[in-house]
């Protein structure tokens, strides 16, 4: 098994405001450009061998699907978290389908390649065609990314129907500033064609707003990409509350200014930052469920 070691000493945790001394803001934001409050790094994992490797990040995933269930971020029989497999990295690891985000287990998880084959399997061998086609792409488009996830979420798809992206409207949706994109799609993807389209529009960002679809983020770590979704659907719960609130007094959000946005995201919105913000969810399922999830 995978031993990790967490740096037990945060690192020097850094005010978001300089002294009242500071007046200019530009100022204020050049001073503490790269400085974050004090995440913690992930942990440098050791393992035998690549197959142990496989192992560790199959029980990762199915925590991550335990995650999605948990929070209610799966809606009926829609939606995918897929890891890059280490040993052959052409491949990736995926839910079957038709089996509850709730019920999912490290033993139920598919191997499948970028053309739709199932190359391992568990007790239930059926793949949503959508899965290979929108994260195959995307997976082959960055190398970067190790987990990709996707999901119809209630908030995400009501925002979903605007058509626009997020405004720099709180903190959270700061995280996601200039870092996400509006994917123009045409529905249910079942076409090659348009998972190398929507891998193209995300580009190197790490959210993807899919039109009259859902959400879709990606991570470098599991933790990562999971801690997006749940930041990205909240930012669009928040940002559907905000103008309808707005509306209902005859004015219009208040918008962070650009400078204060990218500063937000950079403090916010790093790998880092992702990364801790998706431990915490990963201790919280590891209690609720005692791991069972790693059957």
């Amino acid at each position: 098994m995978a031993t990790e070691t967490l740096t037990k000493t945060v690192e020097a945790s850094i005010p978001l405001a300089l002294s009242q001394n500071a007046t200019d803001k530009s100022d204020k934001y050049s001073k503490t450009a790269g400085q974050d409050v004090g995440f913690l790094s992930p942990p440098k994992l050791e393992f035998k061998d690549k197959h142990d490797e496989r192992d560790y990040i199959k029980g990762r995933l199915a925590g991550a699907y335990r995650i999605f269930g948990h929070f209610g971020l799966s809606q009926g029989l829609a939606g995918h978290i897929t890891v890059r497999d280490p040993i052959e990295p052409d491949t990736f690891w995926v839910n079957p389908f038709g089996v509850d985000f709730n019920r999912i287990n490290k033993s139920d998880l598919l191997r499948v390649d970028h053309h739709g084959a199932i190359l391992d399997h568990g007790r239930v061998k059926v793949l949503n065609k959508a899965a290979y086609l929108i994260h195959g792409a995307i997976h082959a488009a960055r190398p970067d990314v190790l987990c990709v996830a996707h999901a119809h979420s209630v908030y995400g798809r009501a925002y979903c129907a605007l058509g626009k992206k997020l405004e720099p409207i709180s903190l959270e949706s700061c995280i996601f500033y200039d870092d996400h994109v509006v994917f123009e799609g045409k529905g249910v993807v079942l076409a090659e064609d348009e998972g190398c389209d929507m891998a193209e529009a995300l580009g190197n960002k790490k959210a993807a707003l899919l039109r009259n679809h859902g959400l879709l983020t990606v991570g470098e770590t599991i933790e990562e990409a999971v801690d997006w979704f749940y930041l990205l659907e909240n930012a669009c719960h928040v940002q559907l509350l905000a103008d309808a609130a707005a509306a209902g007094r005859g004015g219009e959000t208040n918008k962070m200014d650009d400078e204060e946005a990218t500063y937000t995201r950079g403090v916010a919105g790093t790998h880092k930052a992702g990364w801790f913000g998706g431990k915490a969810m990963f201790d919280l399922i590891d209690d609720l469920t005692e791991k069972k999830y790693m059957q």
